[in-house]
């Protein structure tokens, strides 16, 4: 088995990384028994793990895979699946050449930057980006024999979508997964879960809604009194960071490269900012990625309710994908630039008015709205929604102009929130939407001079401003959850960060060692 160099110059793991962090960046094998027992699962279940090279440019992927993929529903759990995750799924089971997306025209938005959405709804299995982050944080887990599906069960802590992600990934490779999430989330996420696992034990209910993350880790500290759970937390796995920044990353510049070559001479566009809602922060490994190769800004967004980084806050919410209450641990804190708040009476109003008749009618009265426009407002689940309007205040409060583009994802699709919908009409609008409301509603989050209350709740963070916000993380991860001081300090240093770079390409010769000795028919 080859000795896989680190991205240092070492070998291995020893002394590259901090001793806590060292196990989930192991670069080489760490238990060849689990690895044998991977290899024998997965050649039981003709399982082939695609690289991170491949998820980033899906054109590397075996030409014999993808005609394979052609007989495969992008919803059933095929092995196959795997090489769907990532973001040039067209929705329908086919690939695209640039990532499904929009640009929100300036009508919509209010600024006149270019708002640019990537849709995280044509993710396979789940319908939500967050497959990717579980396939990241398990993948390199697998390949160093840490992991063992014969006898771990995959515990995947989550506020929802990630937890789905893990078990469709667990199901796949034939082990038990289970998910973690809180009680108060909504509907369509349980009725997914109650469809993908078998035992109802394994979908375990924390107390609370999305600001309820210490319970959560709870949870999870009880579970790992047992040896045979295996936590897969995506808040403090650096690989979901590490995932984000290479394959959303590359996607996120193929669609800017896409948009640049188009637009008309003399209007060279400038990539000035990503934006993406904290949650697990994982997400917002692709900023570093666009800050590294084209300056952007790095935008982070956590809900006006529970505003942790803007005010040292505590509340609730119901802006669903985004955990708070705490600052994750694979959070690159000294490399943001901006912090918005968004209310969830923002994402509330806007799921309504983006998703039904009145509100369509309203937004082409009001504001013009295309209907290509409102053809695509139902990719936009609530996180996705509070994202593309933490963009537009950016924009206008960095003053970029018509040649800026600012990007950001819509992480899930509407689709997972019809129930709450129904909710916030009978609780806010008697069951009944009418115009006046949506109008009402428009005019309060969208236009240029919108009244909402959270417009001002944004703040450009000097370098005070980072060190407050990171050390604000001491209390969960060295305090509650037991990392070393000195590790936990070791992120401080954008050094520490830049040695992760290297990881993808360890990993996928790993990753293509183990789908060698596997040696299975795949297709």
């Amino acid at each position: 088995m080859a000795n896989h160099t680190s991205p240092n110059g070492g070998s291995g793991t020893a002394g590259q990384f901090p001793a806590s962090y060292a196990a989930q960046l192991a670069t080489e094998v760490t238990d060849a028994g689990g690895r044998a027992r991977v290899v024998e699962r997965f050649r039981e279940q003709g399982i082939r793990l695609p690289t991170f090279a491949e998820l980033a440019d899906p054109t590397l992927i075996d030409p014999e895979v993808d005609t394979a993929l052609v007989d495969v529903d992008p919803d059933f759990a095929d092995p196959l699946n795997l090489f769907r995750v990532h973001w040039f799924n067209d929705g329908r089971g086919g690939r695209t050449d640039i990532p499904e997306h929009v640009v929100l025209p300036s009508e919509l938005t209010g600024t006149p930057a270019k708002v640019v959405v990537l849709f995280g709804n044509r993710f396979p299995m789940i319908g939500a980006h967050k497959v990717l982050a579980a396939y990241s944080c398990l993948a390199p887990r697998v390949v160093s024999g840490q992991f063992d599906p014969t006898r771990h069960r995959a515990v995947w802590p989550s506020t929802g979508n990630y937890a789905r992600g893990g078990v469709a990934i667990s199901r796949i490779m034939a082990c038990r997964g289970v998910a973690v999430l809180p009680e108060n989330m909504s509907r369509e996420r349980f009725e997914w879960l109650e469809r993908w696992i078998a035992d109802p034990a394994d979908v375990i209910r924390t107390p609370g809604s999305e600001s309820n993350v210490k319970e959560i880790y709870d949870a999870c500290a009880e579970l790992s009194q047992d040896p045979t759970n295996f936590i897969l937390n995506q808040f403090s796995e650096f690989s979901n960071h590490i995932g984000h920044y290479e394959v959303t990353g590359t996607a996120l510049m193929s669609v800017f490269e896409h948009l640049r070559q188009g637009s008309p001479p003399g209007s060279e566009l400038n990539l000035a900012a990503f934006v993406a809602a904290s949650g697990s922060a994982g997400t917002l490994g692709a900023g570093d990625r666009l800050k590294d190769e084209h300056g952007a800004l790095i935008v982070a967004v956590e809900a006006l309710e529970c505003p942790t980084m803007l005010y040292n806050g505590y509340g609730e919410h119901n802006i669903q994908g985004i955990g708070d209450k705490h600052i994750p641990l694979i959070h690159n804190v000294m490399n943001t630039d901006v912090i918005v708040g968004v209310s969830d009476d923002a994402t509330d109003g806007l799921g309504l008015v983006f998703n039904t008749e009145a509100g369509h009618d309203a937004l082409r009265e009001h504001l013009g709205a295309s209907s290509w426009v409102l053809d695509h407002l139902g990719h936009f689940g609530y996180s996705s929604i509070c994202n593309v309007l933490a963009a537009a205040r950016a924009a206008n409060e960095l003053g970029l102009g018509p040649n800026d583009v600012v990007m950001t994802v819509a992480t899930d699709g509407f689709e997972m929130y019809f129930s709450e919908r129904e909710r916030h009409l009978a609780e806010r609008h008697a069951g009944r939407f009418e115009a006046s409301a949506a109008r009402s509603i428009i005019d309060q989050y969208l236009t240029p001079d919108a009244r909402s209350d959270d417009a001002p709740h944004i703040e450009v963070l000097s370098d005070r401003g980072r060190d407050r916000i990171f050390n604000l993380g001491y209390y969960t991860w060295v305090e509650q959850q037991g990392v070393p001081l000195e590790d936990f300090e070791a992120r401080r240093d954008q050094a520490f960060w830049d040695s992760l770079r290297g990881l993808p390409r360890l990993w996928d010769e790993m990753i293509d060692e183990l789908n060698d000795e596997v040696s299975a028919t795949f297709v």
